[in-house]
């Protein structure tokens, strides 16, 4: 027996110099081996079923979405600001007479407004300061008062220089019309845009048609 063979072992555990027992059991690493072959087919198992779950969520939504019928989206049509009938009978700026009334608590906008709408062509009687039923009770920018009439003429003509202003009708017997400045006046509308509200009122626009949005 070698002397580096330990006491009690011999055979094919006799150490002789030339090659060492094995002391690991000979099927450890097929074992290992399997292991790592069934974990990579969990994991390919694990990710191809989630894939599935998201192509069954993701898909359906999809599929729904393309299934489902366009809304009904014809833009609606425009409506003019007067009738058509009265688009070529628009009384021009200077057959309107206006009185221009200051309803603020700040000075001088009745005669700012007044001289403005004279270069403007529109013929003004009077400006002074609004009436006690209108005296700082007007909160747009402007209130244009008039005959019932003139709801389909002066009022909206005068309407074209000032964007905000809101219109009312009252019982009065004369075709004069009243500017009444409110609290959110600033100033009026810049003359070339007025000029452009003017000529769409007297030539509206035909209402858009078709289905697209």
């Amino acid at each position: 027996m070698s002397m580096l063979t330990p006491p009690g072992m011999g055979g094919k555990y006799r150490i002789t110099g030339n090659a060492y027992p094995r002391m690991r059991r000979p099927h450890r690493r097929r074992r290992i081996i399997v292991l790592a072959v069934a974990a990579v087919v969990a994991l390919s198992l694990a990710g191809w079923g989630t894939m599935q779950l998201i192509d069954v969520f993701t898909g359906g939504e999809k599929k729904a979405v393309a299934g489902a019928k366009k809304p009904d989206c014809k833009p609606a049509a425009t409506t003019p600001a007067l009738p058509a009938k009265n688009a070529g009978k628009l009384p021009k700026p200077a057959a309107i007479k206006i009185n221009v009334y200051n309803a603020t608590v700040r000075g001088g906008l009745a005669k700012q407004v007044a001289d403005e709408l004279k270069k403007r062509g529109f013929n003004v009687v009077k400006f002074e300061n609004a009436p006690k039923e209108y005296d700082k009770k007007v909160k747009a920018t402007a209130l244009l008062v008039g005959a019932p009439t003139s709801l389909e003429g002066q009022l909206p003509v005068l309407g074209t220089q000032l964007k905000g202003a809101e219109t009312k009708a009252d019982a009065r017997g004369t075709q004069e019309v009243d500017f009444i400045i409110g609290n959110a006046f600033k100033a009026l509308d810049a003359k070339k845009d007025a000029d452009t509200a003017l000529a769409a009122l007297a030539k509206p626009a035909p209402a858009p048609s078709g289905d697209k949005c």
